[in-house]
């Protein structure tokens, strides 16, 4: 019945764009109208597609990449007509803003038929790509049927930062080959890091390059996964809690938005004392990861409870083998349940799955950097159980010293950046256009 009233919501919002009444409207109005209808309500407004695993770059730090040529990866993915049946299920949902990722999504070659005929639906789509197979024809029909918005992962400032991350030569200029491409249409381009051991040191400069020469806007994550097949080898190249919350505080307005977070969180009552379910994010109540595979699961890095789809359907799925696992309740009280620095942290049942194999299993690295942050801007964070990091906790005092040493700028995260050089691709034509040789025209 939730599904069957959002879908009559959902429509009637289609229709008001076709009818050209959408462009009144601007578009935190229109999201704030869209959210004030389904408040309360289960339904499924947004919705994550991984397209595909299979990716042209073998990124140390990556949690899902497979090789380009991985045949088992390729036989098993969606279907083209799979794709549009889904789409077809998501529609009569009520679902509205669609996130495609990969992988890589252009190592599809039907990758923009799919994302034509989302678009044809009516959906909000955000590309997530690296951007090393944007070519001209692809950008030219991305500003014919332009995205709500397309973020291009950059992983570093110079060539060899960047290519030392991928290990794939060429990757730094084909990735740029294709942020001058989007640039030059004037595409909702935003830029984004992760920040790794190997190009900690520039993202400072991939920021100013973004911001100040670009005029696009740009975030970095410090968080690095194990892989979903259990690998903990991204964990080789994750930065120290100190060096994340180094980069955090160096960034425009990184004090007073943490600040901001932890007064709201220190005003009110923990967030999970109210909840008894496994459970407490938006996925399985508003949102909802569909794999490369064809199974539905709570987000994208959530692996270990999927469902199948083809068979049953999405409706489905969400109404009940999803809705089972989104109310699962609590098996165990942890640290994490009466924490007043929630909105520091990271954690959530995925993180905890990925790391330690248990969702419901706190992750000491998260918690580490929570309580730093708190430290460094000069939070005191109420006891909250059996926790190390608190005071009385036998790594409180480490907590300590490390929010001294980036207080007193003794972690100078200006001090990681290397000698700065121009990028000069995005004003080279003669440029290599590079791709990956088994993707022809993408």
């Amino acid at each position: 019945m939730i599904v069957e009233k959002q879908s009559e919501i959902d429509r009637n919002v289609r229709q008001s764009g076709i009818r050209g009444h959408m462009d009144q409207l601007s578009y935190g109005a229109f999201s704030a109208d869209l959210h004030q209808r389904q408040s309360g309500q289960r339904a499924p407004m947004q919705v994550s597609i991984e397209v595909t695993r299979r990716c042209p770059l073998e990124c140390q730090h990556c949690y899902n990449n497979l090789p380009m040529g991985d045949q088992d990866a390729r036989s098993r993915e969606m279907t083209t007509e799979e794709h549009f049946r889904m789409l077809d299920e998501l529609v009569e949902m009520g679902c509205f803003w669609l996130l495609y990722t990969g992988g890589e999504i252009f190592a599809r070659k039907d990758f923009l038929e799919i994302y034509t005929y989302a678009k044809k639906k009516g959906f909000l789509i955000t590309l997530f790509t690296n951007g090393t197979l944007i070519n001209e024809k692809i950008a030219d029909y991305l500003l014919e049927w332009p995205p709500f918005s397309i973020e291009i992962t950059l992983y570093g400032r110079t060539r060899e930062t960047y290519e030392a991350l991928t290990a794939v030569p060429g990757s730094y200029d084909r990735c740029l080959r294709g942020i001058k491409l989007l640039r030059e249409r004037g595409l909702p381009l935003k830029l984004k890091t992760v920040a790794t051991s190997i190009n900690k040191h520039e993202v400072i400069a991939m920021r100013q390059f973004a911001e100040e020469e670009l005029g696009v806007e740009f975030k970095f994550d410090g968080q690095v996964n194990p892989r979903i097949d259990c690998s903990q080898s991204p964990l080789a190249v994750r930065l120290t809690p100190e060096e994340v919350v180094a980069l955090d505080m160096n960034a425009p307005k990184g004090v007073i938005e943490y600040q901001r977070l932890a007064k709201r969180d220190l005003e009110n009552p923990p967030t999970l004392a109210k909840n008894d379910t496994v459970y407490f994010c938006g996925g399985g109540m508003n949102s909802f990861a569909i794999n490369a595979y064809g199974e539905m699961g709570i987000c994208v890095i959530s692996q270990q409870d999927t469902f199948r789809v083809q068979e049953a359907g999405l409706k489905r799925v969400w109404e009940e083998s999803l809705l089972q696992l989104r109310t699962r309740k609590r098996s165990q009280v942890t640290k994490c349940v009466q924490c007043r620095i929630q909105s520091l942290c990271g954690m959530c049942p995925a993180n905890g799955e990925m790391e330690n194999g248990d969702k419901e299993s706190p992750v000491e690295f998260l918690c580490n950097v929570a309580h730093l942050r708190a430290a460094v801007i000069g939070v005191e964070v109420p006891a909250h159980g059996e926790c190390e990091f608190c005071a009385g906790g036998n790594q409180h005092e480490d907590v300590l010293e490390s929010a001294r040493r980036i207080r007193s700028k003794e972690v100078d995260v200006e001090s990681w950046v290397g000698p700065q050089q121009v990028f000069q691709i995005l004003n080279n034509t003669s440029a290599a256009t590079g791709g990956c040789g088994s993707c022809g025209g993408h």
